[in-house]
């Protein structure tokens, strides 16, 4: 069960950089350096974190508890740039990306990307 987790938080983190890009892109910002500095307020571990944390109340109890097992999935790897708990969220957080995306419930996944794009500003 952990490495299934392991590949939907890989997929997940594929998927919300492409929903992340498009986005950004659709602001009509197109300087490449500027896309990369906005993208940072939706992708790093810490913002992945502190996006859950405001948009958790807007999820389903069975997604809630998929975050809970992406949150406590046993990991090898070691955050670099962030403290682990952050790292753990960001995790849970691209596994519900991945689950979604799996399930072809594109539609909750377009509602969820939403609701970071009301939390981040850009």
């Amino acid at each position: 069960m952990t490495s299934d987790l392991l590949v939907l938080a890989y997929l997940g983190d594929a998927i919300y950089e492409v929903m992340v890009r498009e986005y950004l892109m659709g602001l009509g910002k197109y300087k490449i350096n500027d896309l990369k500095t906005m993208s940072l307020k939706f992708v790093s571990a810490k913002s992945q974190a502190n996006i859950l944390s405001l948009i958790t109340d807007k999820l389903t109890l069975e997604e809630q508890d998929i975050l809970r097992r992406g949150r406590n999935v046993k990991t090898n790897s070691k955050p670099k740039n962030c403290n682990l708990s952050d790292y753990k969220y960001a995790t849970s957080f691209e596994v519900l990306f991945g689950y979604l995306y799996v399930k072809k419930d594109l539609e909750r996944l377009k509602e969820i990307f939403s609701y970071v794009t009301l939390v981040v500003e850009v």
